[in-house]
């Protein structure tokens, strides 16, 4: 009786091999900032300020939108008479 004849490794050898490369060089670290008091009370006042200041922006803008469609109105009325 003749069998048929099986390999040895029953998976085939990889058609591609892994050569390794140069190594990835190491990250450089970022510099150490010391943060103090002084910095976090300036941060903290800085954005304080800025917050007043867009709401003045945004109030200061909602009150020329308003006077606007006042006076839109006014004129519309005065130019119907």
């Amino acid at each position: 009786m003749f069998l048929p004849k099986y390999p040895d490794s029953p998976t085939p050898p990889p058609a591609h091999t892994h050569t390794p490369t140069e190594p990835i060089p190491a990250r450089r670290s970022l510099p150490t900032v010391s943060v103090d008091q002084k910095t976090v009370v300036a941060l903290v006042v800085g954005g304080v300020v800025l917050t007043a200041l867009l709401a003045a922006v945004a109030v200061t803008a909602i009150s020329v939108a308003v006077a606007a469609v006042v006076l839109r109105s006014m004129l519309r009325d005065h130019h119907r008479r």
